[in-house]
């Protein structure tokens, strides 16, 4: 019988070991290696083929989102599970856009892994059935988006600003790097005429926009 091929793809070793401890406890599995980064998966799926990648996505070089759509362009034989720290219905559906056959949470029983992984090696999907998010255009009104031209991923940003997050703490939740959030801001600033964030907080509970 042949063994499924495993590749995990995190850049923190206790979440690595964890993993292959459990898939070791499966016969039909094979382990062929952990990678980092997703620079370094992506070398090694040039050399070796596996059947399945499991998949963090916060990782240095090249994260977990630029690996999935390098993977799915070039190697759209290898499935991709995604496990995540993120529990964010519309990260979970951005990469089952881009071609991930699963996406759980890294809190998830040995068990349920196992289930998801041999649902996605005989073809399935894993996704949680989670609500749908508000649109942005639903979080505020019509006239506020055409006054203020603010883009989704915008006004995504002024409705954290307004729960008082910081950058750091928005770039985390939005899946963002630092950088991404301090420029939005800074546009954000410009398009509401303030001076600074209290002045995006103030307007926010001035138009009664929370």
């Amino acid at each position: 019988m042949k063994r499924a091929r495993i590749i995990i793809a995190d850049d923190h070793q206790l979440l690595i070991d964890g993993l292959t401890a459990v898939l070791q406890t499966e016969p039909a599995w094979e382990v062929l290696e952990a990678v980092n980064n997703g620079r370094q998966l992506l070398d090694r799926l040039a050399n070796t083929k596996p059947d399945l990648v499991l998949l963090d996505l916060n990782m240095p070089r090249l994260d977990g989102i630029q690996a999935l759509t390098a993977i799915s362009k070039n190697y759209p034989e290898v499935k991709v599970l995604v496990i995540s720290n993120y529990n964010q219905p519309q990260l979970q559906a951005d990469v089952r856009k881009l071609g991930a056959a699963g996406y759980l949470l890294k809190n998830i029983s040995a068990a349920l892994l196992k289930e998801a992984i041999t649902r996605v090696l005989a073809g399935g999907t894993c996704f949680e059935e989670q609500a749908t998010p508000p649109a942005a255009d639903e979080w505020f009104p019509d006239d506020f988006m055409k006054k203020y031209q603010l883009t989704r991923r915008e006004i995504e940003i002024v409705k954290l600003i307004g729960k008082e997050l910081s950058t750091k703490e928005i770039a985390d939740q939005l899946f963002l790097s630092e950088l991404t959030v301090a420029t939005h801001r800074k546009n954000i600033l410009r398009k509401l005429e303030v001076k600074n964030i209290a002045g995006v907080v103030n307007f926010i509970r001035m138009h009664h926009l929370e």
